[in-house]
């Protein structure tokens, strides 16, 4: 009689689903929902993330530039009004009362454009101006919409303005709703709680970030926090307040510091200065001085924020499935299944970042191949450099984050009751 009741048992043991993913990527996102944690992993995420929150509030509150006013820029640029081409017509370049004799062929040519302004103090008014057709200024035709620069003196006096550029305003929002609506059908709510995750970054970005570096502030410190705060809200609005999002948040946490780590270090030992064409046009702008290294390595942590999140999400969701798959599992083969998911995703979430950042490098490098120095000289510019190091070192972070993240998922996933692990259904 034991022995008749002891093969079944041994039967139904070895019918245990095996330890190995349900999916071999890792893009899975956490697509059910997540089942609620037991207490004792709640009470162990929030001794761990509460005093990361209250450091990343208090940030906020000692970085904000309460009650300054916003820096005025030694640089007028004049303000922006709108106007529509009516004519356009080009010939060599006169000066006013000059009657153009022959062809004139060594002269430099204009453009002649009659705008009729549509917003602003001359608006029903038309203006004629003359500007340079040069290789670097943009091609205005008739009918273009465009946006000129109002110098604030007579309305009427073409003098008073500036031919800057064309409108985008129309054509940017019709791309940006074809984005919202193709989330939306995709993601659902998830997609909703996502676009609500992005409009709250650039909030942050344009109301904490922005204000406290004119402000004076380090610029790495205020991009810490404002990556900080970006995160809690990003993912725990796109995720939900669940265990999995909390594994994410601390592993992006630890990665973002490594990033940043690695990024002073290595932007000091190659001596960047951080002093590209951009930034020294705001230094010019704001009148006085930056950290323009820490602007650099603020955009290398704040650029490397959204691939981390992926990342980690990732790969906090394939250790609780795991866990949930197979409750028997130590927090070893927890960590060493999700390990091999990991190194799938790292490949491609690698390439993204690399083409991300040489895609916004394009030019510079256009620019430095045709400068007829060696390859070494190139790769050794203050440029190129500088994207070097913003590319390898928030690689090295990406790469990071799948041990860091999966370790720190199997040892909290792990510490789940198997009894909570095995009865708690999807809701």
């Amino acid at each position: 009689m034991a022995d008749g009741t002891a093969a079944p048992t041994r039967r139904r043991r070895a019918a245990a689903p095996p330890a190995t993913p349900p999916t071999g990527h890792g893009h899975g996102h956490g697509h059910s929902p997540a089942p609620p944690a037991s207490r004792r992993v709640k009470l162990l995420l929030i001794w761990l993330l509460a005093p990361i929150a209250a450091l990343t509030v208090a940030g906020l509150l000692l970085l904000y530039p309460w009650g300054q006013d916003k820096p005025a820029s030694a640089i007028s640029q004049g303000t922006p009004v709108h106007g529509t081409i009516t004519t356009a017509t080009s010939g060599p370049c006169l000066a006013a009362g000059q009657v153009q004799v022959g062809d004139q062929p060594d002269a430099k040519p204009c453009l002649t454009a009659t705008i009729a302004l549509t917003d602003g103090p001359g608006s029903g008014h038309s203006v004629e101006l003359t500007v340079p057709i040069e290789p670097s200024t943009p091609r205005f035709t008739a009918g273009d919409d465009v946006v000129l620069a109002y110098n604030g003196a007579d309305a009427a006096d073409p003098s008073s303005y500036q031919l800057v550029d064309f409108q985008r305003g129309f054509p940017l929002a019709v791309l940006a709703a074809l984005f919202a609506v193709a989330v939306v059908v995709l993601g659902r709510w998830h997609g909703v709680a996502a676009l609500g995750a992005l409009v709250l970054s650039f909030v942050v970005l344009v109301a904490f970030v922005l204000p406290a570096i004119l402000a004076g502030e380090n610029p790495l410190l205020v991009a810490i926090v404002g990556a900080g705060l970006i995160m809690f809200i990003a993912l725990y609005l796109t995720h939900g307040l669940s265990a999995r999002t909390s594994v994410a948040v601390l592993g992006t946490l630890v990665s973002l510091a490594l990033i940043g780590a690695l990024s002073a270090i290595f932007s000091a030992a190659a001596s960047l200065t951080g002093l590209d064409d951009s930034t020294s046009t705001l230094i010019a702008a704001l009148g006085h001085g930056i950290d323009a290294r820490g602007l650099l390595l603020a955009g290398i942590v704040i650029g490397a924020l959204g691939v981390l999140d992926d990342v980690t999400v990732t790969q906090t969701s394939a250790v609780w499935e795991l866990r949930r798959a197979n409750p028997s599992l130590s927090w070893r083969e927890l960590y060493s299944a999700g390990l091999r998911i990991g190194r799938d995703h790292v490949g491609s979430a690698v390439n993204t970042l690399v083409m991300a950042y040489a895609g916004a490098a394009l030019p510079v490098m256009l620019y430095s191949s045709i400068s007829g120095v060696g390859l070494g000289a190139i790769l050794g510019s203050q440029d190129i450099a500088q994207e070097i190091v913003r590319t390898l070192a928030g690689s090295v972070g990406i790469v990071a984050a799948v041990p860091v993240t999966t370790v720190l998922a199997a040892l909290i996933a792990s510490r789940e009751p198997t009894s909570h692990i095995s009865h708690t259904s999807d809701r």
